[in-house]
């Protein structure tokens, strides 16, 4: 229950409101009782039940002294009023004390509501927070559609699970603690014996609780399976037809469907026996009353009034144990789905910026790479990406790697704006360690172009300004007309502001490029990279392409990873890598005269 005790520490928020549904809850509680306590004795009293003290009763606090003095008092108003309006009075007074309850009771509700809601959401918060600080390589581990549960649905379960909960665990608990004081007061003799099938009741719970919990666990993760098949499915759609595999995907699902829902039934099923089994413990504990204080007043023990009023305490102390029992099982149910958020907000951030981290407000010089490594764990054995890298990349230099798919280009390029930190080595920028470097200072340098373009449901003229806050419309434009974007984006329906689409869903592909073209263009940074920047384009779309990448990349210092060889044959230095190690370096001219993995790699192209 360690997930619960943390989601209940948002709590600190809200301290005005807690006092207050608490304060609310208890009054509820007080009036619900009061009018037991009002009536009782007076119907007793109307009706000759019980006669009326001789004299005024000294007011102790005992449960015969209590009695005496209230049945002195109401004797006094009968005789002063009359029966029958007494009767209305006492009325009138029993409906004022159940108006007052009901009002308390709302408030109560009232102050709740920005309780719960509160932290529902600044736990949604927190999580988005964590996720856009976590490191690329968290996300590349791990399913799109299982984090997307916890976003949603683990949230929900937190909320009505947990959170909803919170009413019935400051109201119920007040009630039990009030009835049970009351049932001391009346009889702590006859109250004891009932405590005696308490151990049984806590067992019996407890075995439900375990089984609830270690099922919900269960089903929490198997939900985050169905989002992330959902997820796939939806991306891969076009895959999907193209193969004809509609049917295969669909029963692949119904099989996750159907596991998760039969694990959910046992989740449904013992969380909804606490409540019968509580109301059977509860009657199993008003037999012994009625059998207990039955005898107690047959042998003149307790007055037949005090039983029959013992009796219906009782019975108001079944409804709130339930309450708490079944908001027991929900906080157990609740904190498998907690455990899974909190999963998130812990994860390690990996990437940490130094305390007083130096602030780059230029790029002056270079970025060195000396003896540089990467790996990571698989199955708990490391895996080596790259391994003894040692390049200079000078200010306004181009620079291109090159080399067979899985050599370590790409991981390469994710080192320098600190999207992975190596394992091995130091990379310095303008002779500061890029770990010694405040991170958005560091990455404001950078422009990246890669093959996948990242493109957000907004307007084309919001994409474009991304990277940029405060672009003005002329600025956004111009730097459209240097991507070679500003033509196709007027002929669409609403120019600058046609929304794109999921991933620029309504675009094709050369025209999404060239839109992070301008992006990287308005963002105007001094280092870019440009990640196989025109491998999936046609011969058009890649000529528009090269030449919006001729204008960014004019005085620049660029990084190129480039399977088609003929666009970086003006590099300044070309750098070939195999196996996550850098086997060829030099111009292109150079490379073309060695015997090398270069050289290998042009023949090939050009017999394509």
């Amino acid at each position: 229950m360690k997930p619960i005790a943390r989601v209940f520490r948002y709590l600190k928020h809200y301290p005005k409101e807690i006092v207050a549904n608490v304060l609310f809850n208890a009054l509820a509680v007080v009036f619900s009782l009061f009018s037991f306590v009002l009536i009782i004795p007076f119907v007793e009293l109307l009706f000759g039940m019980t006669p009326p003290p001789s004299s005024e009763p000294p007011l102790a606090f005992n449960q015969e002294s209590l009695t005496q003095w209230m049945l002195w008092q109401l004797y006094t108003m009968k005789d002063a009023l009359g029966a029958t309006n007494s009767l209305l009075a006492v009325s009138a007074a029993y409906l004022a004390c159940s108006l007052l309850g009901n009002v308390s009771r709302y408030l109560g509700l009232y102050f709740l509501a920005p309780i719960r809601n509160g932290i529902v959401q600044r736990l949604r918060d927190d999580i988005y927070r964590r996720i856009t600080i976590l490191p690329v390589g968290y996300f590349n581990s791990r399913r799109r559609g299982d984090i997307l549960s916890r976003l949603s649905n683990d949230l929900f379960d937190i909320e009505w699970s947990v959170v909803s909960t919170m009413q019935n665990l400051v109201k119920d608990p007040i009630n039990i603690l009030l009835f049970a004081g009351t049932l001391i007061f009346i009889s702590p003799k006859l109250f004891l014996l009932i405590l005696l099938i308490l151990p049984l009741f806590v067992f019996l719970i407890s075995s439900i609780a375990k089984s609830l919990k270690r099922n919900s666990v269960k089903g929490q993760a198997k939900l985050g399976v169905i989002f992330s098949e959902l997820e796939e499915n939806l991306s891969g759609m076009r895959a999907i037809h193209a193969f004809g595999r509609e049917k295969s995907r669909q029963q692949h699902f119904e099989t996750t469907n159907n596991d998760y829902a039969r694990t959910m039934v046992r989740v449904a099923q013992r969380r909804e026996l606490s409540s019968p089994l509580s109301e059977v413990l509860g009657t199993v504990g008003l037999m012994v009353i009625l059998i207990l204080g039955g005898g107690l007043v047959l042998r003149g023990e307790m007055a037949s009034s005090v039983f029959i009023f013992f009796v219906i305490v009782f019975t108001r102390l079944i409804s709130p144990t339930q309450a708490v029992v079944k908001a027991y099982n929900s906080l157990v149910k609740g904190s498998a789905a907690a455990a899974r958020v909190f999963e998130i907000i812990d994860a390690d951030e990996q990437i940490v910026e130094a305390p007083h981290a130096f602030v780059l407000k230029d790029f002056e010089h270079g970025i060195e790479l000396h003896d540089v490594g990467f790996s990571y764990q698989e199955e708990g054995s490391p895996i080596d990406v790259l391994q003894h890298i040692d390049l200079a990349i000078p200010k306004g230099k181009t620079i291109a790697l090159v080399g067979p798919s899985g050599a370590g280009k790409s991981t390469l390029a994710d080192l320098l704006p600190r999207f992975y930190d190596c394992t091995r080595g130091d990379i310095l920028i303008d002779s500061h360690p890029l770990r010694e470097v405040n991170i958005h200072s560091l990455r404001s340098l950078f422009g990246i172009v890669s093959q996948t373009c990242i493109l957000f449901n907004d307007t084309v003229a919001a994409n474009i300004a991304f990277g940029r806050r405060g672009a003005t419309q002329q600025q956004i434009e111009t730097a459209a007309a240097l991507a070679y974007a500003d033509e196709f984006i007027r002929q669409l329906p609403k120019g600058y502001d046609t929304v794109v689409g999921d991933m620029g869903v309504t675009l094709s592909g050369g025209q999404r490029q060239r839109l992070s073209i301008a992006r990287a263009l308005l963002k105007d940074p001094p280092i870019l990279i440009l990640d196989e920047a025109t491998s999936a384009l046609d011969n058009e779309s890649e000529l528009l392409v090269q030449q919006a990448l001729a204008q960014l990349m004019r005085q620049r210092t660029c990084l190129i990873i480039a399977h088609r060889l003929s666009t970086i044959r003006n590099a300044d230095e070309i750098v070939a890598i195999e196996g996550g190690h850098i086997v060829q370096q030099g111009t292109h001219d150079q490379l073309m005269q060695e015997d090398g993995l270069y050289k290998k790699l042009v023949d090939m192209q050009q017999f394509a």
